[in-house]
């Protein structure tokens, strides 16, 4: 074995088989969540609009209620803001930052309530005519489940937040039949780092569902569509409906938090905004009676042509009013969908107008840049509308386009339309990450190996003398019995056994505090994250550090003050500039002969 043998490119974790087994269960049970979601959206949209107990899938634009239809996203919102003031106010809002702020503030832990009344809730919104999508109610109904199911095992917080991202993960494949993109989501949005312990099971979660997806709704991609290759023209039409997307996208964010602080504003109770919103959604589907609920089939008729130019601006408008004050009231509802359809619209207005021959293409390609702009996830917005039309042609386009979307939401916005609630409830998410110096190196890269130490044959009253007087170099010495680490002795715990006996063998006196249970140390095959955090558990500055736990053989120290140092190097990677060569050659000198004089 050589010295490096301990190095790996990723940390070893011997429980991961028995996370996969529950990652699979919750895949499952979150597929069943999903089809349970759906379903309840349809039986409350033939009762509202229909006044039939029916599961069969009807568009509420169907109705014939007329001016009634206006109250019906009314007694909706009514219903809803009862479930959450004596309820659960966790049923709340979307749902995505709901999980995110579980997962970082909250361990995890999601109640049984929320399992329960956020799909009831949601299907109650969406089948009264509420302009949003299942996916962020499914993410958040996984997620629970997930959570729950977690809740159940003797796991850490960690693996909870990997069961818990699963769930939410499997749950938007199922709805959609994304599970790549559902996967993306995951380590884009929600896992907040990038390990094979949270990644794979979560893939493993998405994976079922994407199986077991196929008996409850079929196999295929939702809306499939085939444009044809992209031409010269492609890369300039992609990079205005990137800066549009990502326009957009800020707008829709900033339009959604202004009307979440006028409804704060009002001398009602929260509970009663929903209503108030659904009053809105009323009238805009009395409109436009199309712009009411879930609206699939209208994202399908954008990405195939099948709408006119002023029908799709009219529809388009109204559906983005209902949305930002149906939301902004705080009642449950999605946001994937309702931002498919509006980038879609736009992409069909600027079908119209950009060069390329391509008009086809570019509602698909907008509906991907407003998602991804939108969410602050624009791998996922790829990868998801590839999935959700299996049209390989646009992968360019759409790589393109989106990510100058988001590269226009990262300087335009300081938070997404996902962190932006967290923040405001006194949270604040730093959404970049990357390898962690202390994570790179290890403690035989920074530790001290020339060590002073002492015998644990000597007294007190000389360790005092000897160690800890003018001359003394350390704060505290790990202390040896034939190369051994017994101990380790500083100035206060040796003065308080002075008093006592100053001839007691120093030996004694750490025996009395510690023992190889308590007893703090270091291996020289531990990462400095793992030993930086072993020192602010214990509170201390400094760790013995030993060939293994067995022999306890002293082979070096480390401090805080060595954990420093991969930090500087960190430092200097990314703030030291330099150059190397220059861009262009030096001058060369000419060199003139003398001008002889004539003779």
């Amino acid at each position: 074995m050589t010295m490096d043998s301990h190095k790996r490119d990723f940390s070893a974790n011997a429980r991961l088989p028995g996370i996969f087994a529950l990652a699979a269960c919750i895949g499952a049970v979150s597929t069943l969540a999903a089809f349970v979601l759906l379903n309840l959206i349809h039986l409350f949209t033939n009762l509202f609009f229909f006044g039939t107990l029916s599961f069969v899938e009807h568009s509420p634009a169907h109705n014939n209620l007329g001016l009634w239809v206006i109250g019906v996203p009314v007694v909706g919102g009514l219903i809803v803001g009862l479930m959450a003031r004596f309820g659960s106010e966790k049923i709340r809002g979307h749902g995505i930052p709901e999980a995110i702020e579980a997962i970082l503030f909250g361990k995890s832990k999601m109640s049984p309530k929320v399992a329960v009344l956020k799909p009831l809730s949601s299907g109650i919104v969406i089948g009264s005519g509420g302009p949003f999508g299942a996916e962020g109610p499914i993410i958040m109904t996984g997620g629970a489940l997930g959570s729950l199911i977690a809740q159940c095992f003797k796991v850490t917080s960690a693996e909870r937040k990997t069961l818990l991202v699963a769930g939410a993960a499997a749950g938007m494949t199922a709805v959609f039949g994304t599970p790549l993109a559902a996967v993306l989501l995951a380590v884009e949005l929600l896992l907040f780092e990038w390990r094979p312990r949270s990644f794979l099971p979560v893939a493993v979660a998405c994976a079922v569902a994407g199986f077991a997806r196929a008996a409850f709704f079929g196999a295929g991609p939702l809306f499939p569509l085939e444009t044809a290759a992209p031409d010269g023209w492609s890369l300039f039409s992609c990079l205005i409906a990137g800066l549009l997307s990502g326009a957009l996208a800020s707008g829709l964010s900033a339009s959604l938090y202004k009307t979440e602080d006028l409804f704060g504003k009002l001398p009602v109770h929260w509970m009663w905004w929903p209503a108030l919103g659904g009053i809105v959604v009323g009238i805009g589907g009395w409109l436009e009676p199309r712009a009411l609920g879930v609206g699939y089939d209208v994202i399908g008729d954008l990405l195939h042509q099948h709408i006119a130019l002023q029908i799709a601006i009219a529809l388009l408008a109204v559906k983005a009013v209902m949305w930002v004050v149906a939301l902004g009231s705080g009642t449950s509802g999605g946001v994937l969908a309702p931002l498919l359809m509006l980038g879609a619209g736009l992409g069909t207005v600027l079908s119209h107008w950009l060069p390329g021959n391509q008009p086809a293409l570019w509602p698909l390609v907008c509906m991907a840049a407003t998602l991804g702009a939108t969410l602050g996830a624009p791998l996922t917005a790829i990868v998801f509308a590839f999935g959700l039309t299996h049209d390989a042609n646009a992968l360019l386009p759409l790589l393109t386009a989106t990510l100058v979307a988001h590269g226009f939401a990262t300087v335009t916005m300081r938070r997404s339309i996902m962190t932006e609630k967290i923040a405001r409830r006194g949270y604040h998410i730093y959404r970049e990450y990357g390898v962690d110096p202390l994570e790179r190196h290890h403690v035989d890269e920074v530790m001290t190996a020339s060590v002073d130490s002492i015998d644990a044959d000597m007294t007190v009253g000389a360790v005092l003398e000897n160690f800890f007087g003018a001359k003394q170099t350390r704060r505290a010495y790990p202390v040896v019995r034939d190369g051994a680490v017994v101990g380790v002795a500083d100035r206060a715990l040796l003065e308080q056994f002075r008093d006592a006996d100053p001839e007691l063998r120093i030996a004694m006196s750490v025996a009395n505090v510690f023992d190889k249970r308590s007893l703090a140390f270091a291996l020289p095959s531990e990462t400095c994250r793992l030993v930086a955090t072993r020192l602010a558990v214990h509170g201390l500055e400094r760790l013995p550090v030993v060939a293994d736990a067995k022999s306890m053989r002293l082979i070096g120290i480390v401090s805080r003050s060595d954990l420093v140092k991969p930090s500087l190097s960190h430092f200097e990677e990314e703030h030291k500039r330099e150059r190397f060569r220059r861009l262009a050659p030096a001058r060369s000198k000419r060199r003139f002969a003398p001008v002889g004089k004539a003779g």
